[in-house]
C-alpha cells in the first residue's frame, strides 16, 4: 500500500474537511471502540525521562501471546495517547501481533502534575530517553516507532539520535511532520483561521492548568495568555526553553533542509499536498538520505486520510504498513 492507493471520494477531498473529521468525535469513539474490541490490555505506565522527567505513556497487549514487535506512538501537539488516530492506529498494530506503547510528551493528556517545567518543542533529550525506557522495560523484541504531526517530526529526531542513545530502533514512520516551524507558523496565521483558534485554545488550556498546579513557578497572568499565537509563542521561547528568541526556538527543532543528514534508521514519510497546516512547498526542498522516503497523497488535509462516511483511515493502515516491513526485513 503506497500513498498512491488513497483515493477518497470526490465530497471528502476537501482539506479543511479531512482536518476536521480526523479528529471528530466520531474519530473518537472509533479510537476507543477499536482497543476494546481487539482484546488488549492497557496499563499505565510513568517511564524515566531522564534528569528527573517522569513521563506518563500506555502499554497495550494482548494477553497470551508473544508479540512480534513493540511499537511506540507519539502524538501531535496538543493531542495525547487517547487522540483518536493514536487509539486506531494502536488497534491496527495490536492486529497485526504488535505490542503498542503510547507515549503522552509533557503536559499532554492528564500529565501536568508529573513535571513542573513547562512543555515545549525542543526537549527531545526527554523523549529519547523515555524511548529508551521504554526499551529497557520491555526488551527482547524490535522496537519500532511512528509519530504524528508535531510527533512525526520528533520521531524523525529520535531517530536521528538513535545510534548515539543505543535505542534498537528498526524503522521509523512519519505522518504530516512538523519541518520548518517558521514556515509553519506563518502558515497557520495567514490560514482559515479555525485552525490558530483550535490550537491557541488547546494551547491556553493547557497553560491555564500549568499555573493551577505549580502557581509559584508560573504565576503568568491573562494578559499573557492574551497574547496572539507567535506572541505567546515568543514568550514561551524567550523565558522558558534557554534560546532566547523565537528565531533560535524554531530552529532548534526544525528538521527542514539538510538536517536529516545523518538519519541512519530506516524512515518513511507520509505526507499530504493539500496539507493546510504544514506547508507542501517544504517537502519539495527537503533532502532526504537514502534511508528516509518519502510518499505524497493529492489529498488529506492534515492527519486527516480519511477514506469514507464511516472515518475509517488510510493512515493508520499506512503506519502499520511500514512498521511491519521492518519485521520483514528482519
Amino acid at each position: 500500500m503506497t500513498a498512491a492507493d488513497y483515493r477518497p471520494p470526490r465530497w471528502l477531498r476537501n482539506p479543511h474537511l479531512q482536518s476536521v473529521l480526523g479528529s471528530s468525535l466520531i474519530r473518537r469513539r472509533r479510537g476507543v471502540h477499536a482497543l476494546q474490541r481487539v482484546g488488549a490490555t492497557n496499563a499505565e505506565v510513568i517511564v524515566d525521562g531522564g534528569d528527573g522527567v517522569r513521563l506518563q505513556g500506555f502499554h497495550s497487549q494482548v494477553p497470551g501471546r508473544a508479540p512480534r514487535a513493540l511499537a511506540v506512538l507519539l502524538h501531535g501537539w496538543e493531542g495525547s495517547a487517547d487522540s483518536s488516530y493514536m487509539r486506531m492506529t494502536a488497534a491496527e498494530l495490536l492486529l497485526r501481533g504488535f505490542d503498542v506503547f503510547r507515549l503522552n510528551f509533557r503536559d499532554h493528556g492528564d500529565t501536568h502534575h508529573l513535571n513542573e517545567e513547562l512543555f515545549h518543542s525542543n526537549r527531545i533529550d526527554e523523549v529519547v530517553h523515555a524511548v529508551g525506557d521504554v526499551a529497557a522495560r520491555f526488551p527482547a523484541r524490535p522496537m519500532v516507532l511512528a509519530g504524528y504531526s508535531l510527533g512525526g517530526n520528533f520521531a524523525l529526531r529520535v531517530a536521528l539520535r538513535a545510534q548515539q542513545a543505543g535505542l534498537p530502533l528498526r524503522r521509523v514512520a512519519a505522518v504530516c511532520p512538523l519541518l520548518d516551524p517558521h514556515r509553519t507558523m506563518d502558515y497557520i496565521e495567514n490560514g482559515l483561521q479555525i485552525y490558530d483558534w483550535y490550537f491557541r485554545r488547546k494551547w491556553r488550556s493547557s497553560l491555564l492548568r500549568k499555573r493551577q498546579l505549580f502557581p509559584e513557578r508560573h504565576a503568568y497572568d491573562d494578559a499573557v495568555l492574551a497574547q496572539d499565537m507567535r506572541g505567546l509563542m515568543r514568550w514561551v521561547a524567550e523565558r522558558h526553553t534557554g534560546f532566547g528568541t523565537l528565531e533560535a526556538y524554531f530552529d532548534g527543532y526544525s528538521i527542514a533542509g539538510e538536517r536529516l543528514a545523518g538519519l541512519q534508521v530506516p524512515s518513511d514519510i507520509l505526507m499530504a499536498q493539500d496539507d493546510p497546516v504544514i506547508p507542501f512547498e517544504d517537502f519539495e526542498h527537503w533532502h532526504l538520505p537514502a534511508t528516509a522516503h518519502l510518499e505524497i497523497a493529492p489529498w488529506g488535509g492534515h492527519c486527516g486520510f480519511i477514506e469514507n462516511a464511516a472515518c475509517d483511515g488510510f493512515a493508520e493502515r499506512w503506519v502499520a504498513d511500514r512498521l511491519e516491513a521492518a519485521l520483514a526485513d528482519a
